[in-house]
């Protein structure tokens, strides 16, 4: 029988150990079987001992590879704890450290839900399933409140879930209703108000058919009859045919022009007055590009960039395209038309898994990077051609790997190549709320989710279903994390015992206590070190889910407005016209009513962003339901 070591025995001093036993068995071998063995099976006896050793020496490999390990992160965890600054706000931990203790007590809640009251009586998901049927294409005066500052001229166009509804038929997720537009117009101390639908392709096509005739993020399309199989292979090719342009998430300016923004790789053209649909643009066959983050940077000089998707031959990549708004030679500067004409990829980084590019909703841009947040909720692409022929939505594509670390990858402008790469625990986020450079370091802020499950949570059944759910909270819990890159203090990249590379960790730090979502900051700060950032609740257990927070991110402490059965949205920061301080100026926030009695209307109010008081609002009484909108842009000339 051949000699062998049990794979369980971990000692040290194991190499040695077989070294011996090896030579004294060879020599047994080689004198006393030698005469009663033949020439090749004793060849074949050498092969399996040999055989036998270097799996012993794997075993003994790996158990030395984790033990190691084992000690670094005992290591990292007592220099962790060791750097710990305090509870509350501004305290380093891990991630899932962070939100296990913010998880309410699940029994209790289920104790409530079983005694009939609701989990979460504060918090009306109703205002997300509302239907306008009756748009408001001229202006209509409002009510003022209070006061409006004289100065503040200009329009807040908002954009967002118009209506889940096509005939007799439902969306199946908020982000798959038809597009709204929202325009309220401050002149001189009065507010107007006004809203028409986005007539995008599958707006017409949708309310032409009385149907929902393609697929959505989270809808799969009515099936059609006239549509055969051969019609189903041939749309696997070409990404661009049946492809909603339902462009329901963002307003941002392009040039002189304005255009709603979805992540598929299409912009609309708006008149910014007239809400009226212009111009359909589809990068798809300009660029090749087949997704986009629907929240593009605007330089200051008007120049934009955004991060888009982009298959290669080696594999998808995430590249930076910019649409540059002058001539860097002759200073010549561009029209909206031009800058789509001259759009480049500036910067690239291949995609960590060929088959599963990462889902982007935003990225973050400094003075000297591009910083791509690369988060371990990716698109699986052979899910995609599947679903694709079959008709399912995206969302039936998304994969979460929870056990692999998010990446947060910085790439110079000056270049386009990749100067270090980070890693963090595993983290879900759509908004950056923003990155600056500071002593050796690139700070990034994020609104970070543990996991994916904040997606679920926004199907409309889920919504509906809100108070029968004791683990929606805990789902849709958020919190402002800040991650420091110390880019010129460590190696980009470090390779552990078994052959492969690592990259440096990083654990962030809270910003506030509270949930926190569509962050806005003072514009002249992006890119560059600030203090105060605005957003609203993500906490639907509080107290008053309907909450505007400002956050003060050197003392990590925040301050909140809010009104019983109100709820803001996005909110938008305005400088005063003479500004000094970072806060001076006012944050505007389009706000709905919750319940049955309050639907046909709609406001705006006005803070004075310094002491975070109401300065006044307006309010409109609609012909139709006002639902909540996502995101939207201050246009200070219309």
């Amino acid at each position: 029988m051949p000699f062998f070591l049990p794979h369980h025995i971990m000692s040290p001093s194991i190499p040695r150990s077989i070294n011996v036993c090896a030579t004294r068995l060879r020599c047994v071998c080689n004198n006393t079987m030698k005469a009663y063995l033949s020439k090749k099976k004793l060849s074949s006896l050498k092969t399996r001992f040999a055989s036998k050793v270097k799996a012993a020496v794997g075993r003994y490999k790996k158990c030395r590879y984790w033990l190691s390990q084992g000690l670094r992160r005992i290591a990292k965890r007592r220099d962790k704890t060791a750097d710990d600054v305090g509870g509350g706000g501004g305290r380093i931990t891990k991630i899932d450290d962070i939100f296990g203790e913010l998880d309410r007590d699940r029994d209790s809640l289920v104790e409530k839900l079983n005694s009939g009251q609701e989990l979460y009586p504060n918090c009306d998901t109703s205002i997300w399933l509302r239907c306008c049927t009756q748009e408001i294409p001229s202006p209509i005066q409002g009510v003022v409140q209070g006061g409006i500052p004289g100065w503040l001229t200009g329009s807040l166009l908002r954009n967002g879930p118009g209506s889940t509804k096509v005939g007799n038929h439902e969306f199946k997720h908020i982000f798959d209703s038809s597009a709204l537009l929202h325009r309220f117009a401050f002149n001189n101390g009065t507010v107007s108000y006004q809203c028409r639908f986005l007539e995008s392709n599958t707006y017409k096509q949708n309310k032409a058919a009385q149907r929902i005739v393609i697929s959505e993020f989270g809808t799969r399309a009515c099936p059609d009859p006239c549509k055969t199989i051969f019609h189903r292979i041939s749309n696997v090719f070409n990404w661009g045919e049946d492809q909603s342009d339902n462009a329901m998430i963002s307003i941002y300016p392009i040039g002189d022009e304005y255009y709603t923004l979805t992540e598929y790789p299409i912009m609309t053209r708006i008149d910014p007055v007239t809400l009226e649909t212009l111009q359909t643009m589809d990068l798809t066959h300009q660029t090749g590009i087949v997704h986009h983050t629907a929240h593009p940077h605007v330089a200051a000089d008007g120049a934009v960039f955004n991060l888009a998707t982009v298959p290669k031959l080696d594999g998808p990549h995430y590249c930076v395209v910019n649409f540059p708004r002058f001539d860097p030679d002759t200073g010549h500067q561009f029209t909206t038309d031009e800058m789509f004409d001259r759009i480049r990829v500036v910067a690239s980084i291949k995609c960590r898994w060929p088959l599963h590019p990462g889902y982007m909703h935003s990225f973050g841009v400094t003075d000297r990077y591009f910083i791509i947040v690369e988060q371990p909720l990716s698109v699986s692409l052979s899910a995609a051609v599947v679903n694709r022929f079959k008709g399912n939505p995206l969302s039936n594509s998304l994969k979460w790997f929870q056990d692999c670390p998010t990446l947060i990858h910085l790439i110079s402008r000056s270049d386009g190549q990749t100067v270090k790469t980070f890693k963090s625990d595993a983290f879900f986020y759509l908004h950056i709320i923003n990155q600056f450079e500071e002593d050796g370091c690139v700070v990034i802020d994020i609104c970070c989710y543990r996991d994916p499950s904040m997606i679920d949570c926004m199907y409309i059944e889920a919504l509906q279903n809100l108070n029968k759910n004791p683990d929606y909270a805990s789902m849709f819990r958020s919190r402002p994390l800040r991650f420091v890159l110390p880019v010129d203090s460590i190696p980009t990249s470090v390779v552990d015992d078994d052959g492969k590379t690592d990259y440096p960790h990083v654990n962030p730090e809270t910003l506030c206590n509270l949930g926190c979502e569509t962050p806005r900051i003072n514009d002249c700060n992006i890119g560059n070190k600030y203090r105060f950032f605005y957003a609203i609740s993500s906490d639907v257990d509080a107290e008053n889910p309907g909450m505007l927070i400002k956050v003060d991110t050197y003392k990590k402490t925040c301050t909140t407005w809010s009104e019983r059965n109100v709820y803001p949205s996005e909110p938008i920061f305005v400088p005063s016209p003479d500004a000094k301080d970072e806060d001076d100026g006012v944050v505007l926030s389009s706000i709905v009513w919750g319940g049955t009695e309050c639907t046909n209307r709609a406001g705006v109010v006005v803070l004075d962003a310094k002491t975070w008081t109401e300065i006044g609002r307006a309010t409109f009484v609609t012909q139709s339901p006002v639902p909540k909108c996502l995101h939207g842009w201050y246009a200070r000339v219309v």
